[in-house]
């Protein structure tokens, strides 16, 4: 009798919890929002943006590494008036 119960059980979950499991989730998937094609292209124009402003910042760079030989991108710049703020600290 405990022999015909665990069968009965592992049929049960296989043919009846595991396909509604997976339909379940299914479901859930295709429901769930998704991104609009307006948020694609503020993605995208925000991508682009960054670009540019990359763009910009290493040509800066390069402008202020030909004016001042001791200039090395990414390093704390420091000032006279200002020497204890750390500019490499990010908001």
């Amino acid at each position: 009798m405990d022999d015909f119960l665990t069968v009965v059980l592992v049929v049960g979950m296989l043919f009846i919890g595991l396909p509604w499991l997976i339909f379940h989730y299914i479901t859930k998937w295709k429901t769930a929002p998704r991104i609009t094609e307006e948020d694609e292209k503020l993605l995208d124009d925000m991508y682009l943006m960054a670009r540019r402003l990359e763009e910009r910042l290493q040509t800066v760079e390069r402008i202020v590494a030909a004016d001042n030989p001791d200039f090395r991108p990414g390093a704390p710049v420091s000032s006279a008036s200002d020497t204890n703020y750390d500019f490499s600290r990010r908001n």
